[in-house]
């Protein structure tokens, strides 16, 4: 049988309480400490029922890894402790099981973790859901989306270094398997105020700091930027690095996301054009000026800015600045236009601006939508998150918060409505009877804002739109006739008697009584920022620019589409997207997302109470529970609470093998619980009061004690009998061992005696049996002893007497050879007398010579060539021999060199040789090329496209190839010539189009004529009479002369088989047609430094200048 899963409870091993439901008592001072006891165990996680209330930790915890992930992966939204991943799983398995719509609001001030909780729930789905190609791309799109919309969407305020400034509702499609298709994204109200001026300690949208941090510098030229921050006026410098943000790499992030999503490069490119307008349109300033006719204009003071700006958006200058200085009113078929002073010229700047920033941003999220919409045209099922703006509350409250805090009034309303209802019809469901809950209802608030008739959103609009002088006071005056006598609108100026001596409230503002507390408005800049004009005459000048993309985002400037109604205001607008979002999340099942902050300080292990009981009240959170608990504060199915409970009584423990319900019953009836504490629906087991709960809970625990204890018991007595069992086996065992270890010793010990007995009496025959052999041994070498003396008394005689006469018989030889000695040496003494001197020469001259050879082995020189070291002679008379052995010496090593050579590099060689034999000493010019190796081909003809006609032409092997300057026979101006020398012939070719100019057989050549100075003239003469001599001989220049006349030399004897002619003077004939002209070589400085010139004297004289 499968072993049952263990599963948990919400209730197991619960730090203080993890739902709120069931906290007792219910309070504000208890509610916060509960909250406070869990943030300090790193629970950041509390519920409402199904309500998440999270608290930002600020710091990363390891309950996001993909462990935690499977592990509330299609879990009971109870089964586990409280976390945002049970929300998403409870979401997303009613979308994919029970075909439910549904809608995730994440609600939170600033800095309370809004737009990290909207990630984790789009990561939770992205991980959960199926897989594939085309999901993943689609799952991909859907969370680059982020970064890129987080770039151009957040700031860094002084609650929140990544706050959205922005509203966002995201509707990602699911099909019928619950695998994501795509999704569609809305925006509300982007403060685009930020975009020209941001308070003290904040900063500008992050894409601004991204790009000039981030960027290339090629980039941020083709942008006209550059990197200092403090070059732009609405960047704030007060806060403009942010520790722990890598701007540079954010950037990086938010390109590589664009890439993903689906932008293409131009696109991409179009967009940071505009980001770059709108940051130096702040750099743009103005100067008065009077006019004649005495009104005050303003003029641009630097146009440098300017100029750039039309550079990057394709506008004329004359026509962005004309729409800066002037504004042009059409009224039916009239145009009044007018100047702008400075003030209404920076106006207009900003304006311009925030609506270029704005319209940007629009955009931006209509191309996501473009890129991430569902392709297919199927049924879909829809998740929407929305990730808006909390309740605001400010020293200063203005305009925008005015129409957040109205937002979160229409949340709040809709979050009342939709829990109220899904209480009914939870207690519909389980036939639990319903009785009517009181609560506070906050629609007499959202009345008070949004009636169409005395609401003060269209108090508003209709002051925007009357004609006359319409200011904030007159709007605030408006206010005190219409709203006087509301009980949740509160002024100084209205006739209402009892806020006239209230000096909290200043004149200048009005004080609306919201669900979440009083908040008082300034008045100021309420009129301005509903109307959120932009002069036609700017919108015009957007239209004309050549940059497409911001023609687009400014279609109301084309003139064939001149629309005189007024546009509608920021507050109608705002109030028709909120009320089109309402209509889209009635039709969905909600869940809610809490999101609180617990100190100001961005800090981790902080909790202020002040702060978090602050938000708990404006985000209702006692409210929610209140009317959550009005009914039955708890319910459960009866399964995991018949599960969870069984214990408690003897009926249902260990097994209950009825229906569940039936065991619940019989359970409650046990333990005597009141009747009016709880209810049996359909399904579930509804209990009233969080207190029998917790004595369910107590009872339980008690109970857990008394089974543990039991089993413990039980576990002792299994653990001792075991014991026990264990020791007698062993016991037998050990006895059996012993015995057998007992009796082997007794054997052993008998054996090792009879051993011993054995051993002495062996030892006792061996012993009697050695000394029979020791008496009959020392008999046999006595009579041994005996003999061995008398055979040597024997031997030594003998030896004596062999000595004796051996000693007679050497004195005999001894006597014959000094009689022998003397007969030679008186024959000797004759001949020695003749021959001593010449055999003592000879043998001196001998060892003079071994000497001299031996040294001159260890001392030669090494086997280089060009080493010129030798010994020195060390006597007069081997002079010529020292000198033929340095002569075969350096043969010898030559040779070996060369054996070294390869057919290449001995051609090489052989050219140097040769060409040594015709210059050396001969030609100044010849040291410098000894050093030079010869190439041949200096020009690459064969690879050489522009010589590919040439290439054609000589189907020859070319010998060398090299660019000359042929001398012009009139002037003695050089004319650059290709020398080419193939195995026949010799050709000069025009350098710039190839074509061959003269082609000369090598057997024409009869001579080459050159100085013997240090120049690189050379004269080629001609066979007269030949076809190729009819313009006569050559007069030639090149840097390579020395290889040129040595292979022209080599070649025409290898051809023709006779030597040329080379002829070395600084006089020589050229025939130049059928005149001889002298070329005469002189010494000189020249004006063009070491470089020869040639000058032409006279008809007959060429004079060549020769440094």
């Amino acid at each position: 049988m499968a072993k049952m899963e263990v599963k948990t409870s919400l209730l197991d091993d619960m730090i203080g309480v993890g739902d709120m439901v069931l906290l007792e008592p219910l309070d504000e001072d208890s509610f916060i400490d509960n909250l406070k006891k869990r943030f300090d165990h790193n629970e950041v996680y509390t519920y409402i029922g199904s309500v998440v209330i999270s608290i930002n930790p600020y710091r990363s915890l390891p309950i996001y890894t993909p462990e935690k992930v499977e592990e509330y992966r299609n879990r009971n939204f109870y089964e586990l402790s409280p976390h945002i991943f049970a929300l998403s799983d409870e979401a997303y398995r009613s979308l994919r099981d029970q075909d439910k719509d549904q809608c995730i609001l994440i609600t939170g001030e600033s800095g309370a973790g809004k737009t990290e909780a909207s990630k984790l729930v789009m990561s939770y789905v992205a991980a959960v859901c199926g897989k594939g190609a085309e999901v993943n791309q689609v799952k991909e799109q859907l969370l680059q989306s982020n970064p890129v919309l987080e770039a151009f969407g957040n700031a860094k305020t002084v609650r929140n270094d990544n706050s959205s400034r922005f509203g966002k509702y995201m509707d990602i499609e699911f099909d019928f398997k619950g695998d994501p298709l795509g999704g569609v994204i809305s925006n509300y109200l982007l403060e685009k105020s930020r975009v020209v001026k941001q308070p003290r300690g904040e900063r500008n949208f992050h894409i601004f700091y991204q790009i000039l941090s981030g960027a290339s510098e090629d980039f941020l030229c083709k942008l006209k930027l550059e990197q200092d921050f403090s070059r732009y006026n609405y960047l704030g410098l007060d806060s403009a690095k942010v520790n722990g943000v890598d701007d540079a790499a954010n950037f990086r992030t938010v390109r590589n996301a664009m890439q993903i999503v689906g932008f293409m490069d131009h696109e991409t490119q179009s967009v940071f054009e505009v980001v770059a307008a709108v940051l130096k349109l702040g750099n743009i300033e103005f100067k008065p000026e009077s006019r004649v006719n005495g009104l005050d204009e303003s003029k641009i003071k630097d146009k440098n800015e300017l100029k750039e700006i039309c550079e990057l958006t394709g506008i004329d200058q004359s026509v962005l600045e004309r729409a800066f200085s002037f504004r042009t009113v059409e009224a039916k078929q009239e145009k009044v236009s007018t100047t702008l002073n400075v003030a209404q010229a920076y106006y207009a700047r900003d304006a311009l601006a925030k609506n270029l920033y704005s319209r940007l941003f629009s955009w931006l999220v209509t191309r996501i939508n473009e890129s991430i919409k569902a392709q297919t045209k199927v049924r879909k099922k829809v998740m929407g998150v929305l990730d808006i703006y909390g309740f605001e509350i400010f020293e200063d409250n203005s305009f925008e918060q005015f129409i957040i805090n109205y937002c979160n009034e229409k949340l709040q309303q809709i979050f009342i409505e939709l829990t109220l209802k899904e209480e009914q019809e939870e207690y519909i469901r389980e036939g639990i009877e319903w009785t009517h809950i009181e609560y506070f209802n906050n629609a007499i608030i959202c009345d008070l804002i949004e009636n169409n008739q005395t609401g003060i959103l269209a108090m508003l609009d209709e002051e925007c739109l009357r004609p006359g002088t319409v200011t904030d006071d007159t709007f605030l005056e408006k206010l005190n006739q219409v709203c006087a006598t509301h009980q949740h609108f509160e002024s100084r100026m209205s006739k209402c008697s009892r806020f006239l001596n209230d000096t909290t409230l200043p004149h200048s503002c009005f004080r609306i009584q919201h669900y979440a507390g009083k908040v008082m408005y300034q008045v100021e800049g309420f009129v301005d920022k509903n109307n959120d004009l932009l002069y036609r005459d700017l919108s015009q000048a957007m239209w004309k620019a050549n940059h497409s993309l911001i023609k687009a985002l400014f279609p109301e400037g084309n003139p064939a589409k001149i629309n005189l109604k007024r546009p509608p205001t920021a507050g109608s607008q705002f109030k028709a997207s909120v009320a089109t979002l309402m209509k889209n999340l009635q039709t969905k099942n909600p869940n809610y997302i809490r999101c609180i902050k617990p100190n100001d300080k961005k800090a981790a292990h902080i909790f202020n109470d002040a702060l978090v009981c602050h938000q708990i009240r404006y985000l209702g959170l006692l409210e929610n529970v209140r009317v959550r608990r009005a009914g039955y504060a708890f319910r459960q199915a009866y399964e995991p609470c018949l599960e969870r409970y069984k214990m408690l009584c003897k009926q249902t423990w260990p097994h209950w093998r009825g229906p569940a319900r039936s065991g619940v019953e019989v359970l409650f009836n046990e333990l005597e619980i009141p009747e009016e504490e709880f209810s049996f629906g359909r399904s579930k087991i509804f209990i009233r009061n969080p207190r029998t709960l917790f004595k369910l809970e107590d009872l339980r625990k008690q109970r857990l004690e008394d089974l543990a204890t039991l089993i413990e018991k039980i576990y002792r007595g299994w653990k001792c009998r075991t014991r026990f069992l264990l020791m007698k086996k062993s016991q037998v065992v050990i006895a059996s061992w012993y015995r057998r270890y007992a009796q082997q010793k007794k054997y052993q010990k008998i054996k090792s005696s009879a051993i011993i007995v054995q051993s002495y009496i062996r030892g006792w025959k061996a012993r009697k049996l050695l000394r029979e052999l020791k008496h009959q041994r020392r008999c046999n070498e006595a009579a041994t002893i005996i003999a061995a003396y008398w055979h040597g008394t024997q031997a030594r005689r003998e030896l004596k007497r062999l000595k004796e006469e051996a000693r007679r018989k050497h004195a005999v030889a001894v006597i014959w050879a000094y009689w022998l000695g003397l007969k030679v040496r008186r024959e000797y003494r004759k001949f020695f007398r003749a021959n001593a001197g010449r055999k003592i020469y000879e043998f001196t001259l001998q060892r003079l010579m071994q000497k001299y050879f031996l040294e001159m082995k260890n001392k030669m020189p090494s086997l280089s060539p060009i080493d010129k070291n030798w010994p020195a002679r060390p006597y007069l008379f081997l002079d010529s021999t020292h000198k033929e052995l340095k002569r075969i010496f350096h043969l010898w090593r030559c040779k070996k060199y060369r054996d070294q050579f390869t057919d290449q590099q001995k051609l090489i060689y052989e050219e140097k040789l040769e060409a040594s034999e015709l210059f050396k000493d001969k030609k100044a010019l010849y040291p410098a090329s000894v050093g030079q190796p010869f190439q041949g081909a200096y020009l690459e003809i064969s690879k050489n496209p522009k010589y590919k006609k040439l290439k054609d032409a000589v189907d020859e092997k070319i010998i060398i190839a090299e660019v000359v300057s042929k001398i012009n026979r009139a002037n003695g101006k050089a004319t650059s010539r290709i020398f080419l020398l193939t195995k026949n012939n010799v050709l000069l070719v025009d350098q710039k189009s190839g074509n061959i100019k003269s082609e000369v057989p090598l057997g024409d050549v009869t001579k080459v004529s050159m100085s013997s100075q240090n120049d690189g003239f050379f004269a080629v003469h001609l066979k007269e009479g030949s076809g190729a001599a009819g313009k006569g001989d050559f007069l030639l220049s090149s840097d390579h002369l020395i290889e040129m006349a040595t292979k022209l030399y080599r070649t025409t004897l290898s051809q023709t088989k006779q030597k040329l002619n080379i002829e070395i003077s600084d006089e020589f004939l050229v025939q130049f047609k059928r005149d001889k002209v002298c070329v005469k070589f002189i010494q000189g400085s020249q004006k063009n430094g070491n470089i020869p010139t040639c000058k032409r004297k006279n008809n007959r004289l060429l004079e060549v200048a020769v440094p």
